[in-house]
């Protein structure tokens, strides 16, 4: 059992307040996510040559002023690194792949989050309110996140197993449920060349939809093909970087609660995530169907 929750905010002038709006949110799913909390959030974009780097460190006391000098003196390029605990953003015009490389060769007990140009990504564990208050999530400026808390039922309790999980550049996705089939379609996916980095059933759902778009399909398209090769329960939650979207399985079986209202769209597993939300009376609450794709863009 575990809490999702996505919030995305229509009216500009409440996106300096999503990170209040939120964190009730997060915090209403403690009882179903107790032990690791995560949240990628859509912030605005960084200029159209530089990418958003999301680091991890596992320890508070790790040195990161030294790595963006580091970094900006061995491969003579600027950069920005802004830390929080044992998170940080390192931005840069140098190409993904390069600083990939980089990463991996002069500071390989780092692990990369996420990369993009809107989507920052923390996650770590503790109960929501501790992760929440070590990244300081109520401050959060944007236009839209996914976030999760997890109670684990089939791999570790690790920053690494907690959610959300990405693919390519601001994409990501959050699930509730299991999947019985993630060990084959993880043997499956690594002969296509998909890489994984953890044991959870949520990154199989996640490699999964980033093979079928690499070969070419849409979200949609990728969705409808995890219904004939997903077997199990779920609800999964993804963000982009102009959209929520949200599907369950054919059965239904993993609770969803969506909110429509002139200023926001907002999801979570539960209602009591949504109650706080302004003018909620006036919105348009609801169940989603079994096997169909919403979807809401800014």
């Amino acid at each position: 059992m575990c809490g999702i929750v996505g919030l995305l905010v229509r009216n500009p002038k409440l996106r300096d307040s999503i990170g209040e709006l939120m964190l009730p949110m997060l915090i209403g799913m403690t009882e179903r996510g107790p032990d690791s909390a995560g949240m990628a959030m859509f912030t605005a974009p960084v200029a159209a040559d530089a990418r958003k780097f999301s680091l991890y460190s596992g320890t508070s006391d790790f040195n990161w002023a030294k790595l963006g000098h580091h970094f900006e003196t061995h491969l003579s390029i600027k950069a920005t690194i802004e830390p929080k605990d044992n998170h940080a953003v390192l931005t840069t015009t140098l190409e993904p792949a390069t600083v990939k490389v980089w990463l991996k060769e002069h500071y390989p007990q780092l692990h990369l989050l996420s990369v993009g140009q809107l989507m920052d990504i923390y996650k770590d564990v503790g109960t929501p309110q501790q992760v929440a208050d070590r990244y300081d999530f109520k401050n959060f400026k944007g236009t839209h996140l996914v976030g999760h808390t997890r109670m684990a039922t089939e791999s570790a309790v690790t920053p690494a197993h907690a959610h959300p999980f990405t693919a390519g550049e601001d994409w990501c996705l959050v699930h509730n449920g299991s999947l019985s089939n993630a060990h084959s379609l993880r043997r499956k996916l690594e002969k296509e060349g998909i890489n994984f980095e953890t044991d959870n059933d949520t990154e199989a759902a996640c490699r999964f939809l980033q093979w079928r778009m690499r070969e070419g399909d849409d979200l949609k398209t990728a969705l409808n093909h995890g219904f004939e090769e997903l077997d199990g329960f779920y609800t999964l939650l993804m963000g982009t970087s102009t959209e929520l979207a949200l599907v369950r399985d054919p059965y239904g079986c993993k609770p969803a609660i969506i909110a429509e209202h002139d200023d926001y769209v907002a999801i979570a597993s539960e209602f009591r995530s949504l109650a706080h939300l302004p003018d909620i009376k006036n919105a348009k609450v609801f169940e989603p169907s079994p096997k169909e794709m919403y979807v809401w863009k800014l």
